[in-house]
């Protein structure tokens, strides 16, 4: 996380003296180097027995207050360096995209600064040992979301379209605020690992709430139905800000978060499991159903984007976390394929984005159509 953070720093204090494209060049590099620290540690991780594969590394003591302690501490384990590895993969890919495809903005460098900023945000989110420090990752790249979708805020739809999503995400806040006193009245620790050790002697009550209460929280970043409105409308942003933070990175948190508490919804009563199941099965089927009528190229993919979710979500509820997961990493790749697809059709047909007025781009746009369908096979579950 030190990486995207110390570009992010460099752009916001002298970002407009690198200019273009030295600004975007620089933003691209750390995020290379983020990703080549992650592989590192995952290679790291690989050579260690399985039931060895959990490091806690805490850097400084955060908030001492009574009997809450606090520590900015990193949590190393199979679940927080594979979505690291996505997150910082993908996000590099998307950043050398970024470079071409924001040519000639006026906001060059302020844009290059937020999509590292965002990064950090992310990182921090799933590396956090405790649930304060994913918190924290969680409000900044609620943050960074609402910065991005508004980056053309001199237009009213987009300014809306982040408004709409800022306020939208502080509903399912609400509920991840809520779960953390419960879990610190439970067991007197927001750490993982000691909620997760402790989660059997907590009250079957208990439980409940803080999973339903988490679930609450995971709907809203997750865009899961009702709070799934905000995501669509976000398409206002630029097309990388869409592919990073609705395919790859910021909506999976809902799913990472969930997945990382699982021991406590275990516990829970045995409606927790079920409401989550079924909001992600009515959800996959409602989004994917609006889909099919939509007639802006970047809102079929947002609803997909939702309906891909719901299945997580249903995985989530079944208890078939590896398949959310396993879901989760092959969506990051071909939605952020697909939506970046899409920006170069957007580019190519000078900004129109309405699908009626296309057809027959594959003559005139070969290499975009050969990397669409490969999402596409992708998508569909085709063989390889």
């Amino acid at each position: 996380p030190a990486l995207p953070l110390a570009g992010f720093l460099v752009l916001t204090l002298a970002g407009r003296r690198f200019g273009e494209p030295a600004a975007g060049w620089l933003a691209t590099l750390v995020l290379g180097g983020s990703f080549a620290a992650t592989v590192a540690v995952f290679i790291g991780l690989i050579d260690r027995p399985v039931e060895e594969r959990v490091f806690s590394q805490v850097l400084f003591e955060w908030l001492p207050v009574g009997g809450l302690t606090v520590d900015v501490g990193f949590l190393v384990d199979p679940l927080s360096v594979t979505m690291a590895l996505f997150i910082t993969g993908v996000a590099t890919l998307i950043h050398l995209y970024s470079i071409g495809y924001m040519h000639g903005d006026r906001d060059f460098p302020r844009f290059f600064a937020l999509l590292n900023l965002f990064v950090f945000f992310m990182l921090m989110l799933v590396f956090g040992d405790n649930l304060l420090l994913t918190f924290l990752g969680w409000e900044g790249v609620g943050l960074c979301s609402y910065q991005l979708i508004s980056f053309w805020f001199t237009e009213m739809p987009n300014a809306v379209a982040g408004k709409k999503a800022f306020v939208t995400n502080r509903i399912g806040d609400w509920g991840f605020l809520v779960a953390m006193f419960f879990a610190f009245a439970a067991v007197g620790s927001l750490n993982y690992l000691d909620l997760n050790a402790n989660a059997s002697s907590m009250a079957m009550t208990t439980a409940t709430a803080i999973a339903a209460l988490l679930f609450v929280g995971a709907v809203g970043k997750s865009a899961q139905f009702p709070l799934h409105v905000w995501l669509p409308d976000a398409m206002a942003g630029p097309t990388p800000v869409s592919a990073l933070i609705h395919a790859a990175t910021m909506v999976t948190a809902g799913v990472y978060l969930l997945t990382r508490m699982n021991p406590v919804i275990a516990l829970s009563a045995s409606w927790v499991p079920w409401t989550i199941a079924i909001v992600g099965a009515a959800t996959a089927l409602f989004a994917a159903t609006i889909a099919v009528a939509q007639n802006d190229i970047k809102k079929v993919l947002a609803y997909s984007t939702v309906s891909q979710l719901g299945y997580m979500f249903l995985a989530i509820g079944s208890g078939a976390y590896v398949a959310a997961i396993f879901h989760m990493v092959t969506h990051a790749f071909f939605k952020a394929l697909m939506f970046l697809g899409s920006g170069s059709v957007i580019h190519g047909m000078h900004d129109e984005q309405d699908m009626r007025r296309m057809g027959a781009l594959r003559k005139v746009m070969p290499i975009t159509a050969a990397t669409f369908i490969v999402g596409w096979l992708a998508i569909s579950g085709f063989p390889f």
